[in-house]
């Protein structure tokens, strides 16, 4: 095992940095490491993250690839050059889920015991919530991989020395709340990233976790927690059926002591993989699944437990989406249907050919998966408007796919992203391609297909889902695109460039 202060986030960095030149380059591991001198598996650990790397090492390897891998005098930006037009060919594997890991990492505070989490995925996000739980004193060991995680929490938290600026990076942080009030009768957390008390992003958690004694204030950049204990059975109702405040309610309900009923809850996927978890933990949870959960709480729990992360819906539906939009036969392994039912039956009243695998297991015994074969289609207009709808419904994280989907799509569709604000203006980049989206107001947009895509610069938009959509228009796009200022992908996904070359797509990373 390599402890994480080992293998910081700039080392995955570095390692994905090798890992793109060396595939552009079209050398093997071995044929690397054989002009380096080292061996295959050296280079193996290095591209994952998990071995200290010297600046002369660093040089060494750039020689070998003709590639400046780092560059002295300050950051820069990365870019993605993209010759699309070209269709996709063979299989990709879903990875583990993002969101389902930040919730682990924070309900991991609730185990005195050791937490090891199966296939996490190394990006941006969830090392920004380990570099605060280490800065308050949690062990936190990667495996020899660079793909398992060891978490040992101390018997007190040093929350005094909280990494303020990663906290305040990560909107996730507000995620603490339900586990530590369940361990400390005051402390302070630094703002998450955008949020203040009161807005519709925070307040829904404050309604959720009064119940169990918390009162939170706002002062110089802080949430200042008081708890006041309480004792026997409880019953929340959540004002918004959101995800966070679901976890955040099930994580407080999981130390209470009694049972705790939380009605209007999130049976969304991350929602489910953390009752798993707690389960492993002893904590009995009725109800997965729907609405309505009873928790029964566990005010002291020490065991040592293995779980593994389940795989990413939206992840699942970009990789299709790349299928699609490129008028290619491609096949999705490991999707968890259950989260992707409503997105492939609209997608089949759109004209979609598409083919299911038997259903089987996640690691975790409990997600349903299947491996989903996607074919070139004729699509024609979404008959209704295209809109997101708390799990069953439409996942909001895939709705911004549907626009570049129905782009490609003969008609005109009309997308509804009524959930955030100023979302949607950053989708009609695509007219920068050659698509015809018009912006309606701040959350319609009319979509009017098909497209005769064409290859552009374009800055990527400061919105993850909306990012990633431009890129999978690039590789429809003939001739040659740049989306430029690609950062902000890393938050949400691994590798992403990387894996969509495995399909045969053209991308370039370079830097000015």
């Amino acid at each position: 095992m390599t402890t994480l202060e080992e293998t910081p986030a700039h080392l995955v960095q570095v390692g994905t940095l090798i890992r793109g030149a060396r595939q552009h380059r079209g050398f093997t591991q071995a044929q690397l490491a054989e002009r380096l001198g080292t061996s295959q598996s050296a280079v193996h650990r290095v591209e994952q993250g998990a071995q200290n790397i010297s600046l002369d090492m660093i040089t060494r390897i750039s020689e070998a690839l003709s590639t400046e891998l780092v560059t002295l005098g300050g950051p820069k930006h990365s870019h993605l050059r993209v010759t699309g037009g070209q269709q996709l060919s063979g299989s990709i594997r879903v990875n583990s889920s993002k969101n389902a890991a930040v919730a682990l990492l924070c309900a991991s505070l609730l185990n005195r015991g050791r937490t090891t989490l199966r296939d996490v995925a190394r990006i941006v996000e969830v090392d920004r919530i380990l570099d605060v739980l280490t800065s308050v004193g949690v062990r936190a060991t990667w495996s020899a991989n660079g793909r398992d995680l060891e978490l040992v929490r101390p018997d007190h938290l040093d929350l005094a020395n909280i990494d303020t600026e990663a906290a305040r990076r990560t909107r996730s942080i507000i995620m603490f709340l339900g586990p530590l009030l369940g361990l400390e009768d005051e402390f302070r957390l630094p703002y998450a990233g955008g949020c203040d008390l009161g807005t519709r992003t925070v307040e829904p958690h404050m309604i959720a976790l009064r119940p169990f004694g918390l009162a939170v204030t706002a002062t110089d950049g802080f949430y200042e927690a008081a708890v006041t204990p309480r004792t026997g059975d409880v019953t929340v109702v959540l004002t918004e059926r959101g995800d966070t405040v679901t976890e955040n309610a099930i994580m407080a309900a999981a130390c209470h002591d009694g049972v705790t009923t939380i009605r209007n809850a999130s049976p969304n996927y991350m929602v489910q993989d953390l009752c798993f978890y707690l389960d492993l933990l002893g904590i009995r949870i009725e109800g997965i699944g729907t609405t309505t959960l009873r928790v029964h709480g566990v005010t002291d729990v020490n065991v040592d437990v293995e779980y593994a992360v389940s795989e990413d819906p939206v992840e699942a539906m970009s990789l299709l989406t790349a299928g699609i939009v490129t008028h290619s036969e491609i096949t999705v392994q490991r999707v968890p249907i259950e989260f992707m039912e409503i997105e492939l039956a609209m997608l089949a009243e759109m004209g979609l050919r598409y083919e299911e695998s038997p259903e089987y297991l996640a690691r975790n015994g409990r997600t349903r998966l299947v491996d989903i074969t996607v074919y070139p289609s004729d699509l024609v207009a979404s008959q209704g408007t295209i809109h997101p709808m708390p799990f069953p419904g439409l996942n909001i994280d895939n709705l911004p796919f549907f626009v570049v989907i129905a782009a490609c799509a003969d008609g005109s569709t009309l997308v509804h992203d009524w959930v955030y604000d100023g979302r949607a203006i950053h989708l009609t980049d695509l007219t920068r391609l050659g698509a015809n989206v018009r912006l309606l107001d701040a959350h319609r947009l009319d979509v009017t297909g098909p497209t005769r895509w064409s290859g552009a610069e374009v800055s990527c938009p400061p919105a993850l889902r909306p990012a990633v959509v431009i890129l999978l228009a690039m590789l429809a796009a003939k001739g040659e695109s740049e989306l430029r200022n690609v950062d902000i992908i890393a938050r949400g996904y691994e590798q992403l460039a990387d894996r969509l070359r495995e399909l045969g797509a053209q991308i370039e990373t370079f830097r000015d």
